[in-house]
C-alpha cells in the first residue's frame, strides 16, 4: 500500500494556499495565525458580535437641508432610525443635494474630466463615526425613499476618537458596485456582502451616485455589525474562485493604490531593449494619442516597461487635464511631489476630496502649485479640508490664468481668507457652496471679478445682507449666466429687482428655500419679464408662488427646461397646462407637495406631455 503522507502534505499545502488566498482577498495582508489561534482557544471572552448605530456624522460633501437645521441634513444619520420602516419623503432623513441627471443638463454644468476610471462613479459621500472599533461583519443601510444610490462602502483605520492620530491612515473598500436602478421608491434595508479587513474600524464612509434615481434618495440610519477580535477565515464561509488567484497576484505585483504609484512615479531604472518594435515606427503624436486613453495608474505602470514609453508617459502633455479625485484615499504630499515634473503644463486639476486627515499639508500643496500653477485654468478643491488662508493666497499668486475655482464644502477655510480670491480677476466660475465666506469678502470678489459667469452661494450662512450682494451682482457681473442662492435667508424683492435688471443674461437661477421672497411683491413676475433666457428656475418650498407667476413664465420664458415649485399651495392645473403648452423644451417639473396638484392631475399631464418628467413626491 503506497504511503499516504505525501497526499496529506499536498492537501495541507492546498488548504494553506486557500486560506492565504481568502485572507489576501479579504484583508490584503497575511493572516495573523497566532491571534487567530488565540481567539479560537480562549474560553472567555466570547467573540460576540457588536451591533451599533452611527454615533456622529464627521464629514459629508453636500446635503439638501440647511446648515442651521436638522431637516433633510446628513446629521440625521446619527443614532437610531427616525423613519424606517416607513416609506416616503420625511424631513428626519439624510438627503444629498442632487439626483438624476438634471444637474448635468443645465447651463452651470461642468465638463467632465477625461481619464476618470470607469470604476469610479461616486458623486457624494458621508463619513460616520461609531463608538467601538470592530472588525466589520455587516453594514446595514436603512433607505426610506428612492433607494439604490449607495455605490461604495469604505472603512478607515483611523479612530476619530483617539487622542493619538496614526502615522498612516488606510482606507479599505468593503463593497462597491456600479449604480443600479431600483424598482420603486419604497423603503428597504440594504445589506451588501462586505469583505473582511485586517484592522478594526469605527469610521465608515458611504459614497453615492444618484444619477439613475427619479428623485432624492433618503437615508435614515446606518448599522455596523462587527466583532472585537479578528475573525478566522474559513473555507466553509464561502467558495474560492480559483480564477481570481492570477488576478489578485497581478494586483499585488503591480499595485493599484497611489502609495504604489508613488514608487512608480520615481522609477528611473528601466529595461534596456535593442528595439522598441513597431513603436519606433509610429509618430510621436500618435503614441501620445494612444496613451491619452489610459487612466493615471495605467500610465504609471506603462512607464516602467521601457525608456521610450517612460518618455511618453512622463510627457507633460499627458497631464494637461488631471483628476486625482478617484484616488482621494491615496493622494498625499509624496504623490504631489512625484507629479510635479509631469504637471508643468497642467490646465485642469481636480483635487476634490483629497488631502484630509493630514494626507496633504499646506506646504506640500503650496510647493506643487508654485511649480504647476502658472497654466492652471480650472481648479477643483471640493471638500478639501486641508485648505487654509495660506493655500488661497498661494492659489491667487501662482495661478494668474485661473478661470474656474471650486471650493464647495471647504468649511474649514476661515472667513477672512476669501478676500484673496478678489485678486483673480479672470475668474468665470466660482463655487462657494457651504463655505464660511462673509459679506465683505464677497463684495470685494464681485467688485473685482467682473468676468464671472457662474456663481454658487448656496448655503452660505454667514452673509448678512443678500440684497446688497444682489445689488453688487447687478452692477458688476453683467455676464452672469447661472446663480445659486439656495437657502439664502434674507434676500427680498428689492435684491431680486436689482439682480434681474443688471444680469439679464441669466439662464439659471436657484432661489430654493428662500423664505423672505413673497409672490405678492411681484418679485417672480419681475423675474419672468426681465430674464427671458431662463432655462432653469428653482422656487423650491416657496408657498406663495401662484398662477400669475406661472402664467408670466409661460408668456416670457419659453426656453425654460427645469422648474421646481415644490410646496406651493397657489398653483392650479390650468396654469401648469399653459406652461407646458408654451415651454416646448421643458423636461423637469417638480410639483411635490403642491396641494392643488393631486396624482390624478399628474397622470393627466404626463399623458398629454410625455416628454416632461413631472415629479410628485409623497409621504406616508
Amino acid at each position: 500500500m503506497p504511503p499516504v503522507f505525501p497526499m496529506l502534505t499536498v492537501l495541507s499545502m492546498f488548504y494553506y494556499m486557500c486560506l492565504r488566498r481568502r485572507a489576501r482577498t479579504a484583508t490584503r495582508g497575511e493572516m495573523n495565525s497566532r491571534r487567530a489561534i488565540e481567539s479560537n482557544t480562549r474560553a472567555l471572552p466570547i467573540n460576540v458580535e457588536i451591533v451599533q448605530y452611527a454615533k456622529e456624522v464627521l464629514d459629508f460633501s453636500s446635503h439638501y437641508g440647511s446648515e442651521n437645521s436638522m431637516s433633510y441634513t446628513m446629521w440625521n444619520l446619527a443614532g437610531i432610525p427616525n423613519v424606517y420602516p416607513s416609506s416616503g419623503d420625511f424631513t428626519q432623513t439624510a438627503v444629498f443635494r442632487t439626483y438624476g441627471t438634471w444637474w448635468d443638463r443645465c447651463p452651470s454644468a461642468r465638463l467632465p474630466f477625461k481619464r476618470t476610471p470607469s470604476t469610479f462613479c461616486s458623486q457624494d459621500y458621508v463619513e460616520l463615526a461609531f463608538e467601538e472599533p470592530v472588525y466589520p461583519t455587516a453594514v446595514h443601510i436603512l433607505e426610506t425613499y428612492h433607494p439604490g444610490a449607495v455605490v461604495r462602502i469604505l472603512a478607515c483605520s483611523a479612530n476619530p476618537y483617539s487622542q493619538n492620530p496614526p502615522a498612516e491612515v488606510r482606507w479599505e473598500v468593503l463593497w462597491s458596485e456600479a449604480p443600479t436602478k431600483v424598482n420603486g421608491p419604497q423603503a428597504r434595508q440594504f445589506t451588501p456582502c462586505i469583505k473582511q479587513i485586517n484592522f478594526p474600524t469605527n469610521l465608515i464612509r458611504l459614497e453615492v451616485n444618484s444619477s439613475l434615481l427619479d428623485y432624492y434618495t433618503e437615508l435614515d440610519a446606518v448599522v455596523l455589525h462587527g466583532v472585537k477580535e479578528r475573525p478566522v477565515l474559513s473555507l466553509k464561509t464561502s467558495m474560492i474562485d480559483m480564477n481570481d488567484i492570477d488576478e489578485d497576484e497581478d494586483e499585488e505585483k503591480f499595485g493599484c493604490g497611489m502609495d504604489t504609484l508613488n514608487k512608480q512615479f520615481s522609477i528611473v531604472t528601466l529595461r534596456e531593449w535593442p528595439t522598441n518594435g513597431y513603436f519606433d515606427k509610429l509618430p510621436y503624436e500618435l503614441i501620445q494619442l494612444i496613451l491619452s486613453h489610459l487612466a493615471v495608474p495605467d500610465l504609471c505602470r506603462l512607464a516602467q516597461t521601457c525608456k521610450l514609453l517612460y518618455q511618453h508617459c512622463c510627457d507633460p502633455l499627458q497631464y494637461i487635464h488631471l483628476s486625482l479625485q478617484p484616488y482621494w484615499a491615496r493622494i498625499n504630499d509624496t504623490s504631489l511631489e512625484y507629479l510635479q515634473s509631469r504637471c508643468t503644463l497642467i490646465q485642469w486639476l481636480n483635487l476634490s476630496w483629497t488631502g484630509n486627515r493630514g494626507a496633504i499639508s499646506v506646504s506640500g500643496f503650496s510647493r506643487f502649485l508654485k511649480v504647476c500653477g502658472s497654466e492652471l485654468v480650472r481648479l477643483e478643491l471640493s471638500c478639501g479640508h486641508f485648505l487654509n488662508e495660506t493655500c488661497l493666497e498661494v492659489i491667487t499668486e501662482m495661478c494668474p490664468n485661473l478661470q474656474e475655482l471650486n471650493l464647495s464644502s471647504c468649511d474649514k477655510i476661515p472667513p477672512q481668507a476669501f478676500n484673496h480670491i478678489a485678486k483673480v480677476g479672470s475668474l468665470k466660475r466660482l463655487i462657494l457652496y457651504r463655505t464660511k465666506v462673509e459679506q465683505t469678502a464677497l463684495l470685494s470678489i464681485l467688485n473685482f471679478c467682473s468676468e464671472l459667469q457662474h456663481l454658487s452661494l448656496g448655503s452660505c450662512v454667514m452673509i448678512e445682507d443678500y440684497d446688497l450682494i444682489a445689488s453688487m451682482m447687478g452692477a458688476k457681473c453683467k455676464k452672469l449666466r447661472s446663480l445659486d442662492l439656495w437657502r439664502c435667508k434674507n434676500i427680498t424683492e428689492s435684491g431680486i429687482a436689482e439682480l434681474a435688471s443688471g444680469c439679464q443674461l441669466l439662464e439659471e437661477l436657484d432661489l430654493g428655500w428662500c423664505p423672505t421672497l413673497q409672490s405678492s411683491t411681484g418679485c417672480f413676475t419681475n423675474l419672468a419679464r426681465k430674464l427671458p433666457n431662463l432655462q432653469k428656475l428653482f422656487l423650491t418650498a416657496n408657498r406663495s408662488v401662484c398662477d400669475t407667476d406661472i402664467e408670466e413664465l409661460a408668456a416670457n420664458c419659453t426656453h425654460l427646461r427645469q422648474l421646481d415649485i415644490l410646496g406651493t399651495r397657489m398653483v392650479s392645473p390650468a396654469s401648469l397646462r399653459k406652461l407646458l403648452e408654451s415651454c416646448k423644451d421643458l423636461s423637469l417639473l417638480d410639483v411635490s407637495f403642491c396641494s392643488q396638484i393631486d396624482n390624478r392631475v399628474v397622470l393627466e399631464l404626463n399623458a398629454n406631455f410625455p416628454n416632461v418628467f413631472i415629479k410628485k413626491s409623497f409621504t406616508q
